[in-house]
């Protein structure tokens, strides 16, 4: 008898310990799949392609670290930096990058001392619930440009939820 409670002992206190912290509340965070990343990508690249823009687009997830990019034939070479840093800005600060090139246009100098800041355009924040999961970046063209192709990216996720 006593063999017994030697082996089933620790095991039953395994057993009410993991019940017990399995009840412990733990949030649930959604994430940015890459199959969300390429459907993003294909709404950005479409509406690229539309006006005849070449841009290169950058998919980040919620710290900022690359999930998908893609370079249309003929975009710049630089603009593959600055689509990802781009990205990584509206991910990292949870707002789009045109709210740090309106400061800086508005005399809020201050921006460029920020680290990872992207004062230009074209960075967008993937906010599902309130949440912010990823972000786009676009380089390529004009900001506005960039802006436009990152909310079609951002604009079809959300149309498919």
């Amino acid at each position: 008898m006593r063999e017994l409670w030697t082996v089933w002992l620790p095991l039953l206190v395994l057993a009410g310990a993991t019940v017990v912290w399995g009840q412990a509340p733990l949030g649930q965070r959604k994430t940015l799949t890459l199959e969300a990343a390429r459907k993003i990508a294909a709404a950005a690249e479409a509406e690229a392609r539309k006006n005849n823009w070449n841009v290169v687009i950058a998919i980040v997830d919620e710290g900022g670290y690359l999930v998908y990019l893609e370079r249309m034939d003929g975009a710049q070479l630089a603009s593959i930096e600055i689509a990802q840093r781009k990205a990584r800005s509206a991910a990292l600060f949870r707002r789009p990058t045109k709210a740090f090139e309106d400061q800086l246009v508005g005399g809020r100098q201050a921006i460029l001392a920020l680290p990872g800041a992207m004062p230009f355009e074209g960075g967008l924040p993937i906010i599902v619930d309130g949440e912010v999961i990823g972000a786009i970046g676009v380089s390529g063209v004009t900001s506005q440009q960039d802006g436009q192709i990152a909310k079609a990216g951002v604009d079809a996720l959300l149309a498919a939820r």
